[in-house]
């Protein structure tokens, strides 16, 4: 028995959802349930692009040059065509796109929301945002905690049904490695340099840190438009010799190998994939507490979750880790422990076809 199963999404950016998508099809049973995807704003230098042309899944594109009307005329005609039994927007931005492409088929519609609910309404328009969040009427978010701030929200601004589905993760990529031998603790930052992801607030602690005589370098690994203004930030706190913005990487198991902790100082999240990827890797984790971040970390166990903008406390957590390499040790291990109970990519999947199947599909 053959399913058939379509999945837009907004790009193949270097992104959390991106990627998740990515494990999703790279997991299933590709032969079985015989995916696609429609790619919304399509470029050919987009980084993901290799990883979803590896799995050997069709794509259909649509270019960014492409008027948003021409994009809703080619969905419907590529939904006749393929006679997809769900059709699941991976993207926010893209769920209006779903709930009006699969209108008069025999589809089940559904849409996603990932990351703070109400912030994704306002980036993605007035209009276009309220659509989105009520279209698809049934949708998937990977976060507990913004379930429930879409739950706090209007009627009309909501969709009928919300899945919660965490997000997963390939623990056989991302394996437990020995902290680096002796000198300056490496802290490492895992995300788009965007201003939500808040890298200030990191720069601002390790020149505290390094004022103070500890020592310690950080790496930021993520690209976007807040790197002119982190470069300039590094130099005016006399620490640009200890501060790299390494741009886009593709071995971030790598990274994380080289990192004695991670730091996450964002102002907002869903169910951050470097949170994760950090503990799976063995690496103790200081975050601030956005999104899921306080189900991830078990405070004091695998990691120290700060309030956002208590610049004193993340201070503290991270000196306290600069300090003490058995206490780093100790943590990433109960985070691997963690990971390897919680994160694995069966989660994903079975959480994925259960909201499905909750929706009438037999598949």
């Amino acid at each position: 028995m053959s399913c058939r199963l379509l999945y837009i999404v907004g790009g193949l950016i270097q992104g959390g959802l991106e990627q998740q998508l990515c494990y999703l099809l790279g997991t299933m049973d590709r032969a079985r349930y015989r995916p696609a995807v429609v790619v919304w704003n399509y470029r050919e230098s987009d980084p993901y692009l290799v990883r979803f042309r590896d799995l050997g899944i069709p794509l259909y594109c649509l270019t960014g040059a492409t008027s948003r009307v021409a994009k809703l005329s080619a969905l419907r005609r590529w939904v006749r065509q393929l006679q997809p039994e769900v059709i699941h927007s991976y993207s926010f931005h893209t769920n209006f796109g779903a709930e009006w492409g699969g209108r008069g088929a025999q589809a089940i519609r559904i849409g996603s929301i990932r990351g703070e609910f109400t912030r994704q309404v306002q980036s993605t328009g007035p209009w276009l945002g309220r659509l989105c969040a009520r279209w698809p009427r049934d949708q998937i978010c990977n976060s507990r905690n913004v379930a429930e701030a879409v739950g706090h929200s209007g009627p009309f601004l909501r969709p009928s049904r919300l899945f919660v589905v965490p997000n997963g993760l390939d623990l056989q990529r991302f394996r437990v490695t020995p902290l680096p031998a002796g000198g300056p603790a490496a802290i490492v930052g895992l995300g788009s340099l965007q201003p939500l992801k808040r890298w200030d607030r990191l720069l601002d602690a390790v020149g505290v840190l390094r004022r103070a005589g500890m020592d310690c370098t950080v790496r930021i690994v993520g690209e976007g438009p807040c790197r002119t203004a982190l470069e300039n930030q590094a130099r005016e706190l006399g620490i640009a010799e200890a501060v790299a913005l390494v741009g886009y990487q593709e071995d971030i198991p790598g990274i994380l190998s080289e990192a004695t902790f991670l730091v996450h100082t964002s102002d907002s999240e869903g169910c951050p994939n470097a949170v994760m990827e950090a503990m799976a890797s063995g690496r103790v984790v200081v975050a601030t507490d956005a999104g899921d971040v306080p189900q991830l970390v078990e405070e004091g166990r695998t990691g120290f979750v700060v309030r956002r903008g208590d610049e004193e406390a993340l201070v503290r957590r991270m000196a306290s880790l600069i300090g003490d390499r058995e206490l780093c040790v100790r943590m990433g291990r109960a985070g691997r422990a963690k990971a390897e109970r919680e994160f694995g990519l069966d989660r994903l999947v079975a959480g994925v076809f259960h909201a499905y199947q909750a929706l009438g599909w037999a598949c």
